[in-house]
């Protein structure tokens, strides 16, 4: 069984003291492809000694993440146009808009949300989007900026079954982790209604551990209780779901 975990932070300083025995625990588990979203320029050096210890397992996005938007910004994005004219990344992530934390640097991050999504039709690459409180913000951008070069993951999908049907229709695949394990998380309510060929699976780790690890850092080989979970809800099994979502994240970032 192969699984992929389409987003997690394996640099993460919360695994500092025990990287290697985590990923030894994901791939004894089946995790065997993990892409790696960006946050800022701090986490460039991390993100490629990972790449380095694991080439074989590790596959590396650049972007600037919404919610490290701020006054220098601009630098940020530089930063980002400079690392995609150097090497090989497999999708522009995470992108997007968040308003949970703070609405100061909306505007800001509208303008952060919308050029890399011209660097990923430039790059002819996939986008992953951030989403938190911005739902309508987000897809008022998708729609000036639609087309056929533009598509990727709506990463920790939270939203309704009519925003999920909508986030589809911009070619975009559901990521779907921790939060479909949790009794409040509502998308497994309407998720059966959405074709399995649209669903990638993620941990966003260390952050949403499922059940029964909720509240404890989250780490790659827990994508098997998301595994599960799924499988009830398609009436499928663990190895069917495990192998159709690694089919999907493969359409999606071309390996």
């Amino acid at each position: 069984m192969i699984i992929t975990d389409t987003h997690t932070h394996l640099y993460s300083e919360e695994f500092d003291q025990d990287r290697d025995e985590m990923m030894q625990r994901a791939l004894s588990a089946g995790v065997s492809r993990f892409f790696i979203p960006a946050i800022d320029s701090t986490c460039t050096e991390s993100m490629y000694e990972l790449e380095k210890n694991y080439p074989e397992n590790v596959f590396l996005m650049m972007g600037l993440h919404p919610t490290y938007v701020k006054e220098n910004y601009l630098k940020e994005l530089l930063h980002v146009e400079s690392e995609l004219e150097k090497r090989k990344f497999y999708a522009i992530g995470e992108i997007g808009i968040d308003l949970f934390w703070d609405k100061t640097h909306l505007e800001e991050q509208k303008i952060a949300f919308r050029s890399q999504i011209r660097l990923a039709k430039k790059y002819k690459l996939p986008i992953v989007i951030h989403c938190r409180e911005a739902f309508d913000e987000i897809f008022q951008i998708l729609e000036d900026e639609k087309s056929e070069e533009l598509f990727g993951i709506f990463h920790c999908f939270t939203g309704t079954h009519e925003q999920a049907l909508k986030a589809i229709s911009y070619n975009m695949k559901l990521g779907i982790g921790g939060v479909v394990t949790f009794k409040n998380g509502k998308i497994d309510q309407f998720l059966d209604q959405i074709d399995i060929k649209h669903i990638v699976l993620e941990t966003d780790s260390p952050y949403l551990a499922p059940i029964p690890y909720r509240g404890k850092r989250n780490e790659s080989s827990y994508i098997t209780a998301v595994v599960e979970k799924l499988a009830q809800i398609y009436s499928l099994s663990a190895n069917e779901i495990a192998l159709q979502t690694t089919e999907n994240s493969k359409a999606v970032f071309g390996i």
